[in-house]
């Protein structure tokens, strides 16, 4: 019994040791050497825990995925609670500690440290956000247009090059085009039970709702229709009805 009591009381002391050190996650992660370590993440480190290489970083930044990284940290002696659930970690290529990235790190912190979205990965112009290009990010501020929620952009195409760890804007992406220039396409008119339908050829791309010219491969005239879908457009109530819809959605996208 007595012997029992002893561990008991060994193990009473011994707990807040192995509890690990607090430590706060920085306003601006960024490296300077390819090298992303702890003490690039976190203040609080110091010593030769702080050179202990969490991931390297390939590119002009990298994502790291927080529970992994909070992992690393506890089995180094450091505890990160991550209150704000942050999942996803964007490290940035930086200037030495020393020099401008601590410059950088004071200037994010007078704006304050926000979350916003950022690229998973690096995205060509035309290509689809998918819900897996897109993660949350803690920075130091946000573009003025930043969407709120991810649905905002999901689902749109790249207007130009998208770096991964870039923090997204509306302003970088657009409706995805549905019809590319010279598509043979159907077009249609209805209203009323009446149904028509006539073979055109695209006389330019176009995103769903856009108003696009068509030439009539039979007549050889020109008449403009609402894009509907890929290789389809509409005239008459249903094209006007289309616009009706997607316009405030397309100009909230841009």
């Amino acid at each position: 019994m007595k012997a029992l009591l002893i561990a008991a009381a060994a193990l009473a002391f011994a707990a807040p040791a192995l509890a690990g050190t607090p430590v706060s996650l920085r306003m601006d992660t960024t490296d300077a050497d390819g090298r992303v370590t702890l003490g690039d993440l976190f203040d609080g480190v110091s010593g030769a825990a702080a050179n202990l290489v969490v991931a390297p970083r390939m590119g002009p930044s990298a994502v790291l995925d927080a529970g992994q990284v909070q992992m690393f940290a506890r089995r180094a002696g450091f505890d990160w609670d991550n209150s704000q659930g942050i999942r996803r970690i964007i490290v940035r290529e930086g200037a030495d500690n020393g020099g401008a990235s601590t410059r950088a790190g004071l200037a994010g912190a007078a704006r304050g440290n926000v979350e916003v979205l950022a690229y998973a990965r690096s995205l060509s112009v035309g290509e689809i956000v998918q819900p897996e290009d897109l993660v949350w990010a803690k920075m130091a501020g946000a573009p003025a247009d930043a969407p709120r929620d991810s649905d905002a952009v999901i689902g749109l195409a790249a207007k130009r090059p998208l770096r991964e760890g870039a923090a997204v804007s509306t302003r970088d992406v657009t409706a995805p085009q549905v019809i590319k220039t010279g598509d043979l396409i159907t077009v249609t008119y209805s209203d009323g039970g009446i149904s028509l339908s006539l073979q055109g050829k695209a006389m330019a791309a176009a995103s769903t709702g856009d108003v696009i010219a068509v030439q009539n491969t039979l007549s050889k005239k020109i008449i403009q229709a609402v894009a509907t879908g890929p290789g389809s457009a509409a005239v008459g109530p249903q094209a006007q009805g289309l616009q009706a819809r997607s316009q405030p959605v397309r100009f909230a996208a841009r």
